[in-house]
């Protein structure tokens, strides 16, 4: 019998959530992306709905990842799409005009999420825009509580995206050991 789990990946508009999950995805992704009307950002589509796509871990597990919108405007979906989440990936594109401020949107929009479960950010565009720092994105997430891997993360490679979902599991893996010891 095959296990399912959910895992969220959210972040700003453009910040890679619908290219990640279609680069690592093994079904064809599903994608609710309409014309982008937001002239300060310069992208052609936006997700209105959300993206999904599907990949199955080596022990048979397959893991259901579905993309959030990323525009605020669209946060209705983010408590939707949180319900009976394992997990979450945020992305913040760097070189956007303030990610620390982007990456406070996020941990507070889920903070609930983050509190059951495991978080892990990932940071895209560092090789152009690389402040802030990693280090300061850690630091910003512990601010809000969290602390969870932070690391440099490009979504059109398919290593970094299941690198992101590595860390996440294993997280998983740590508080399930630690539940058990109880």
């Amino acid at each position: 019998m095959t296990t399912d789990h959910k895992l969220l990946f959210t972040g700003t508009m453009g910040a890679g959530k619908t290219t990640a999950i279609a680069t690592i995805s093994e079904v064809a992704p599903m994608y609710t992306e309409v014309r982008n009307n937001d002239r300060s950002v310069a992208k052609a589509t936006t997700t209105v709905g959300m993206d999904y796509g599907e990949v199955t871990l080596d022990n048979g597990a397959r893991l259901r990842l579905y993309g959030t919108p990323g525009q605020q405007r669209f946060d209705f979906m983010w408590s939707i799409l949180s319900q009976g989440a394992l997990g979450l990936v945020v992305l913040i594109d760097n070189s956007r005009p303030d990610p620390l401020d982007d990456l406070d949107i996020y941990l507070t929009g889920f903070s609930e999420l983050i509190a059951d479960t495991a978080c892990v950010i990932g940071v895209g565009r560092m090789k152009t825009h690389p402040q802030p720092a990693l280090d300061e994105h850690a630091a910003r997430a512990q601010r809000h509580g969290v602390i969870c891997p932070v690391i440099a993360a490009d979504a059109i490679n398919p290593n970094d995206v299941m690198r992101l979902l590595n860390l996440l599991l294993l997280q998983l893996e740590s508080r399930a050991e630690n539940e058990d010891m109880k």
